[in-house]
């Protein structure tokens, strides 16, 4: 399997409810390096996975939609508890939905799955894989 890697990073707020999360129950700051690994079983006509731009930029617009905000007032987001996992899963649907509007190249149709993987810090990150 190939796979291609972009990286990018958000700076997000949120709270987590629930006394699971003890003191991240309250309002906090967290910036994310987040990775975006795309896999084929074979290379597109043009020798690659995916075009390296294209993906960089839908990364970037993807975690735009995220960055310098607040998790809690997020329309869309609401009623979800933001934790790392879940965001992995949100931007990995997110970029999915960019493959059949041609966003990631002509060729992107052939891809088999993605990988999200978000970095909280040097010793801890979560992550998420989904089929296309």
């Amino acid at each position: 399997m190939y796979s291609l890697t972009v990286r990018d990073r958000m700076m997000i707020a949120h709270s987590l409810p629930g006394e699971v999360f003890g003191p991240a129950q309250q309002l906090h700051g967290a910036t994310f390096v987040v990775e975006a690994t795309f896999r084929r079983r074979e290379l597109d006509p043009d020798g690659l996975v995916v075009d390296i731009g294209a993906a960089a930029t839908a990364l970037a617009g993807v975690l735009a939609r995220l960055t310098y905000r607040n998790l809690d007032e997020v329309e869309e987001l609401h009623g979800r508890v933001t934790t790392t996992e879940f965001l992995c899963g949100w931007i990995a649907d997110r970029l999915a939905e960019a493959v059949p509007t041609g966003a990631l190249g002509v060729h992107a149709g052939g891809l088999d799955s993605l990988h999200v993987l978000l970095r909280e810090s040097d010793v801890a990150w979560g992550s998420f894989e989904r089929p296309l």
